[in-house]
């Protein structure tokens, strides 16, 4: 077996002479469609969901698209080594390995938590394209890095190998309280939270002073941004990661860029200047990711970022698709409102509103939540932004919100625009 660290230095010395070798978007196209090629031609038919529809001679146009729903039907048509959706959850909830796989499961936001498989390699490569886009200067440096996220998984693990960083994971599932002090003790030099955990480290002047922070898990606010970064004094980075895999990052300028030299991304349109991703991972040979229908909405930039870098860049991860809000409009046809119209809504009322959760929780019914301590006028005010939005966007008039008191976030992924009803 090829050592661990070979796979990860191979992969971070790829990924970091990327930038060199791949200047401008044609030449880009021009290496993925060979990588493309290549991995239809070997990979994708290794496993029975594309045998018949891969191979020699087709195109990534000729594969249908796949939605979660499909991977989750019968995972061991999308996996090499054939594991089940039972093998799978069993090796989940106990080592989380199968021989050589990792075995591992998203979170489940939308309540339909997906698995995924990768082999030993592939680990330490995701460990390697991670190193070159996050943290570049590993080598100069012994980090340390806290990791705190809901969910761990071995893939975390891999770091302690490479003898130059430590790595600990701490779960946000439990009371900040009940692992503070340990994570102070661990003084990290390397942060990565969800937006509302490095906000309450912040608030809560933890004694803790990294070199780098990133936002990574959920949608990042620019009032979230603005308190981290004085709290803390140093820039918020953001990596875009996903169970689908390593999926963005920030450049030095501080610009999201997709990780197209590692995987293909096709763009459905959503709307309102907004796209859907559609995944296809020619770096994942274990379990196929072919045309993979994501459930975020983004916003692209168009422009090439003063760094040169010829992908694509991400001006805002606005949110889920299965947080559209669905209203009924006087003519009888749904008025569908994206995340980010919401939200501007809300937080353009008024420089004092810092945090709130907006609920559709009927076809006609939002709750709106917001800070006991927003004076009474603020909080009108708001409700007034909202109603005046369906009204522009020809929802039906007898739409209501009630506005309640914003509790404490405290399990699972925050959403602030979130939908929880369903026609």
């Amino acid at each position: 077996m090829i050592p661990s660290i070979l796979y990860a230095l191979a992969s971070y010395a790829r990924v970091r002479s990327f930038p060199r070798r791949i200047r401008d978007r044609q030449t880009l196209r021009a290496w993925q469609a060979k990588r493309l090629k290549q991995w239809l031609a070997h990979d994708v038919p290794k496993v029975s969901a594309f045998r018949k529809l891969a191979g020699g001679g087709s195109k990534l146009e000729d594969l249908p698209i796949m939605e979660k729903s499909d991977l989750m039907e019968d995972f061991s048509r999308f996996n090499v080594p054939g594991i089940t959706n039972a093998q799978g959850w069993e090796a989940f909830s106990g080592s989380r390995r199968i021989g050589d796989f990792i075995v591992g499961a998203s979170t489940g936001t939308s309540g339909n938590r997906g698995l995924f498989v990768i082999s030993h390699g592939e680990q330490f490569s995701w460990l390697g394209a991670i190193l070159a886009k996050a943290v570049p200067d590993f080598w100069r440096h012994r980090d340390r890095i806290a990791v705190l996220l809901p969910l761990d998984t071995p893939l975390y693990d891999s770091a302690n190998a490479t003898g130059r960083l430590a790595l600990r994971f701490f779960d946000i599932t439990d009371p900040l309280g009940s692992y503070l002090t340990t994570l102070e003790a661990f003084d990290p030099t390397l942060l990565v939270a969800p937006p509302r955990i490095l906000r309450r480290l912040a608030e809560a002047h933890a004694t803790l002073r990294p070199r780098r922070i990133f936002s990574a898990a959920e949608k990042l606010e620019d009032f979230d941004r603005a308190i981290i970064e004085g709290g803390f004094g140093v820039a918020l980075d953001e990596i875009y990661m996903a169970t689908e895999g390593l999926l963005g990052v920030t450049c030095a300028y501080g610009r999201l860029h997709l990780t197209e030299d590692c995987m293909h991304f096709e763009f459905e349109p959503a709307g309102e200047d907004l796209v859907a991703p559609i995944i296809s991972d020619f770096s994942r040979k274990t379990q196929i990711m072919a045309r993979y229908r994501m459930n975020d909405l983004l916003r692209l930039d168009r422009e090439t970022c003063p760094c040169g870098s010829p992908l694509m860049v991400v001006r805002e991860v606005v949110g889920r698709q299965d947080d559209v809000f669905c209203m009924p409009a006087v003519d009888g046809k749904p008025v569908e409102l994206t995340p980010d119209i919401l939200r501007n809504a809300i937080v353009d009322t008024d420089r004092c509103i810092d945090d709130f959760l907006l609920v559709q929780t009927g076809e006609r019914a939002l709750e709106l939540h917001l800070s006991e301590k927003l004076p009474l006028p603020v909080r009108q005010a708001v409700r007034a932004n909202l109603l005046a939005l369906l009204d522009r966007h020809g929802a039906s008039p007898d739409c209501r919100i009630e506005i309640l008191d914003l509790e404490p976030h405290s399990r699972g992924k925050l959403r602030r625009i979130r939908r929880e009803w369903a026609a």
